[in-house]
C-alpha cells in the first residue's frame, strides 16, 4: 500500500553530520581538558606532603581526571549512538539521583557539591570530615563523624570486605586506596561513593593517619546501567526484528506459486497463457510486505490471475496475505465470479481480528473464447498491450478490501487476442510507491513487450526498468502473454 510520504515531499533528515562532527568537537577538547588537568596532577606529586592543602588540590585533580574520563566514555557512546529510549531515561534517572542526593542544598550540580574529604588520626582516634561528606551520608554533623571501624555498618553487607581490606592494605602496607562501595543513609538512600585515599607518614615513616576524598557517582553508576540496558533491549529487539524478518520471508516464500521462469496455463490445449512473475524487494529489503500475485489453473480449463497487497509488513502482513490468498484460491475453484469473489474477500478482511486493508485484482481468462473476466478493489487496472502500443483497461467500480462493508464489487470483461500481453502489477511498483503515480513508465515499455517472444523476457525487461528505483514498498509484477 502507498506510503504516507509523498514523493515530492520526502521526511527532513536530521542533520547527523553536524551533529557528528559536534560530538568529535567535544571529545576533543575534554582529550585536552584532561590532558591539562593529568599534568597538574603530576606537578602535585612533588608538592610537600604534609601541607593539606596541598594535598586536597591533588585529589581534586585526581577527581578531575575521574570526572573527565567518564564524559569520555560518554561522548563516545553518544557518537556510537544511543537508542532514544536510552537518551531519555538517565537524564529522568540522573535528575532523581540529584535530588535525593542534594535535597535542600544549594549548589548541587558543581564538583564540589559531590565531594567529600575525611582525615582518621590513628595516634589521637580524632577523626574529621568535611560539611559535603555529612551530606553525603546523610549524616548529621552532631551526630559526628565515623571512625574507621564504624565505617562499614553504613555499607551493603555484600561491599563490607571490600572496604576492609582497602583500608587495611593502606594503614600496613602503605597502598593509596582506590575504589567503589555502596553505601544505605539512615533515610533509605543508597548511594554509590568512589573513595580515593592514601597513608600519611610520620617523622619515622610510620603511619600517622589516612586521608581520603570520597565522590557521590551514583548518578553516573544509575546513568550507565540504563545505558547498559537499553543496549541489552536494543540487541533484544534487533534478535526479534531479524526472527521476524526470517519468518516473514519463509512464510511469503512458502505461500507464493514455487515456479520459476514462465508457466504455461492450461496445460493443454489451444490459447494458453506464457506466464511469468517477480517479486521486487523494497529499498530497504527488511519490509517484507503483504504483496502477492498468483496464477492458478481452474478445473473447467480456464485460468485465474491475480495480484494483491495487504497494508503493513512483518509476519501480520505476510500472515494476512497467506489467509487471503488461500481463501482467493479456494473460491475460484469453487467457480465464483472475480466479482463476487472480491465481496467475499472485503467481508472476510473487515471480519478478521486482525483487521487490515488490502488492494487486489483477479482475473479469469477464458482460452476457449479469449475473454478475460476481471474485478479490481482499489488497485492499479492491468495493462493491455497489443500491435506495439499499451493501455490501462477501464476499471470496473470497486473500493479497498477492509475499508467498508456491504459493498458490490463490479466486474467487467475484454476480449483477449494471440500475441496480447497483460501485465499486473501492485503499486509499490511506481516509482516512489505512489499510487497516485500514472503508469506511463510501463505503457513506456511497449516496443520492447512486442520484441518478446515470452513472458520471461518481459519481466526481465520491467525488472532492468524498475529493480534499481528507490521504493518505499515491495512490489509484485505478473506477465501473461496469450499464446495462438
Amino acid at each position: 500500500m502507498p506510503s504516507h510520504l509523498s514523493a515530492d515531499r520526502p521526511a527532513p533528515q536530521p542533520p547527523e553530520r553536524d551533529a557528528v562532527d559536534a560530538v568529535d568537537a567535544l571529545i576533543n577538547r575534554t582529550r585536552r581538558l584532561r590532558g591539562d588537568v593529568d599534568a597538574v596532577r603530576r606537578e602535585s606529586v612533588l608538592i610537600d606532603e604534609e601541607d593539606p592543602q596541598m594535598r586536597w588540590q591533588r585529589a581534586l585533580c585526581e577527581l578531575a581526571v575521574h570526572h573527565l574520563d567518564d564524559l569520555g566514555a560518554q561522548l563516545g557512546q553518544l557518537k556510537e549512538g544511543i537508542p532514544s529510549e536510552a537518551s531519555q531515561q538517565p537524564t529522568g534517572c540522573a535528575t532523581q539521583g540529584v535530588e535525593d542526593m542534594t535535597a535542600g542544598r544549594p549548589e548541587s550540580g558543581s564538583l564540589v557539591g559531590r565531594v567529600g574529604s575525611a582525615e582518621w588520626n590513628l595516634l589521637t582516634d580524632e577523626v574529621t570530615w568535611s560539611e559535603e561528606l555529612f551530606v553525603i551520608f546523610g549524616r548529621s554533623p552532631d551526630a559526628g563523624p565515623l571512625s574507621l571501624d564504624d565505617l562499614p555498618s553504613m555499607l551493603l553487607p555484600e561491599d563490607q570486605p571490600l572496604l576492609t581490606s582497602l583500608v587495611t592494605d593502606c594503614l600496613v602496607d602503605g597502598k593509596p586506596i582506590d575504589g567503589e562501595f555502596r553505601i544505605l543513609r539512615a533515610d533509605g538512600r543508597m548511594r554509590t561513593l568512589h573513595m580515593m585515599g592514601e597513608p600519611v607518614l610520620d617523622t619515622e615513616g610510620r603511619t600517622a593517619s589516612m586521608w581520603a576524598v570520597l565522590r557521590d557517582v551514583s548518578e553516573l553508576r544509575r546513568s550507565q546501567q540504563v545505558v547498559l540496558r537499553s543496549h541489552d533491549s536494543l540487541r533484544r529487539r534487533e534478535h526479534m526484528a531479524r526472527t521476524e524478518h526470517r519468518m516473514a520471508v519463509e512464510l511469503q516464500e512458502a505461500v507464493l506459486p514455487p515456479w520459476r521462469g514462465s508457466l504455461q496455463l492450461p496445460s493443454k490445449g489451444a490459447g494458453a497463457l506464457d506466464i511469468a512473475a517477480h517479486y521486487l524487494p523494497s529499498e530497504s529489503s527488511s519490509l517484507i510486505g503483504g504483496d502477492w500475485y498468483d496464477a492458478l489453473e481452474l478445473p473447467d480449463g480456464r485460468t485465474v490471475l491475480t495480484v494483491g497487497d495487504l497494508t503493513g509488513h512483518g509476519i501480520q502482513a505476510t500472515s494476512a496475505m497467506a489467509m487471503l490468498l488461500g481463501a482467493l484460491r479456494g473460491m475460484a475453484v469453487a467457480g465464483i465470479e472475480p466479482g463476487t469473489l472480491m465481496g467475499h474477500l472485503n467481508q472476510l478482511l473487515e471480519s478478521s481480528v486482525q483487521p487490515a486493508l488490502g488492494s487486489a485484482v483477479c482475473c479469469r481468462f477464458d482460452p476457449s473464447t479469449g475473454i478475460l473476466a476481471w474485478a479490481q478493489a482499489g488497485h492499479p487496472a492491468p495493462l493491455l498491450f497489443r500491435d506495439g502500443e499499451g493501455r490501462p483497461l477501464l476499471p470496473p467500480d470497486g473500493v479497498l478490501l477492509g475499508a467498508t462493508s456491504g459493498v458490490a464489487y463490479e466486474q467487467d470483461e475484454v476480449h483477449l487476442l494471440a500475441g496480447d500481453v497483460l501485465v499486473l502489477h501492485t503499486d509499490g511498483l511506481n516509482r516512489h510507491s505512489d499510487r497516485r503515480a500514472s503508469p506511463d513508465a510501463l505503457l513506456a515499455l511497449a516496443p520492447h513487450f512486442a520484441r518478446a517472444r515470452t513472458a520471461q523476457e518481459c519481466v526481465r525487461t520491467v525488472v532492468t526498468e524498475f529493480g534499481g528505483t528507490e521504493r518505499l514498498d515491495d512490489a509484485c509484477v505478473l506477465i501473461a502473454r496469450i499464446g495462438t
